[in-house]
């Protein structure tokens, strides 16, 4: 009996379903985000059935309705996804970098990432030992990121949103100072070297923290005197206190010391979120920068 009942639901999902396929080209408005709405109520099941409808759909407009309702499934399951990974107790940077890509390439797999990454933090462990100083323990990190792996690094260009994604990063070996910076403190965080992004405006720059300076027990330390240098992830290369005073006086901007936190990792993938969505500022594409930022939100709410 219970076989039987399930067997009648199905078929009454498929009747709707068919349905609601022939009412996708509908040119009332109301009509179509009213089906809109029940289809993407029926989740991410449903996309297979999409996909076959897409490729015997010859009208190119209803298509693209088609197209913008499986980006709408994979949406939900993404808000879902980012709800969960605020929730958790441990907010693995890695994680959150794989769902900003899967925005854009929603059948990402995850291994190849997760192995280049594993491959990338095998061979510099390979090169460190507990003898290096500082700034030995960064120009091993960097020589392999940016020599051997051969990571190339460009300064922020919103018409390549590729740049900001971290699968294509390591497929392309290309990224911007927002990915790159992402990469490498991912790498130093899974070595154990003290690296940590820093609130410098208009720049995405890495710090080196004195080892004996990362909790907060030395109170009396400012934000800045915990910093041993700074690091540029667009190319690995290393600044002083200097350079970095050097910059705030072109930029005619006092150093105040918030400027010198670290920031977190929700923080940070708020950054990468709402840089990403300014690849999106075209008529045709709002709604992916709308997605983007909502995301950033989400991340942001207490």
């Amino acid at each position: 009996m219970a076989r039987l009942t399930s067997t009648l639901i199905e078929m009454e999902e498929t009747k709707e379903i068919s349905a609601l396929f022939t009412l996708i080209d509908d040119p009332d408005s109301e009509v179509f985000n009213s089906v809109s709405n029940r289809i993407v109520s029926y989740g991410r099941r449903i996309i297979p059935n999409l996909e076959h409808l897409w490729e015997n759909t010859l009208s190119e407009e209803v298509q693209v309705r088609i197209e913008l309702l499986i980006h709408k499934l994979h949406y939900q399951d993404l808000t879902e996804d980012f709800d969960r990974w605020k929730n958790s107790s441990y907010k693995d940077l890695l994680t959150a970098c794989m769902l900003v890509a899967k925005f854009q390439y929603p059948d990402m797999a995850s291994a190849p990432v997760l192995g280049d990454v594993e491959k990338l933090r095998r061979n510099i462990w390979l090169e460190l030992n507990n003898y290096l100083t500082p700034l030995e323990q960064i120009n091993v990190l960097t020589s392999i990121l940016y020599n051997y792996f051969s990571l190339k690094g460009t300064e922020v260009a919103y018409q390549q949103p590729d740049e900001f994604l971290i699968n294509k990063v390591l497929e392309t070996k290309r990224g911007n100072a927002i990915s790159n910076g992402i990469l490498y403190l991912l790498l130093a965080e899974l070595l154990d070297i003290p690296v940590k992004v820093i609130n410098i405006p208009k720049q995405f720059i890495l710090a080196y923290i004195k080892p004996e300076y990362l909790n907060d027990k030395h109170s009396h330390l400012t934000a800045m005197d915990r910093i041993e240098f700074f690091i540029d992830p667009i190319s690995g290369q290393v600044f002083t206190h200097k350079d970095v005073e050097n910059y705030f006086k072109r930029m005619s901007v006092p150093a105040v010391p918030s400027y010198f936190h670290p920031l977190n990792h929700d923080r940070i993938i708020q950054t990468l979120l709402e840089e990403f969505s300014k690849c999106f500022d075209n008529e045709k594409n709002s709604y992916k920068r709308d997605e983007l930022l909502s995301l950033s939100t989400l991340i942001g709410r207490d």
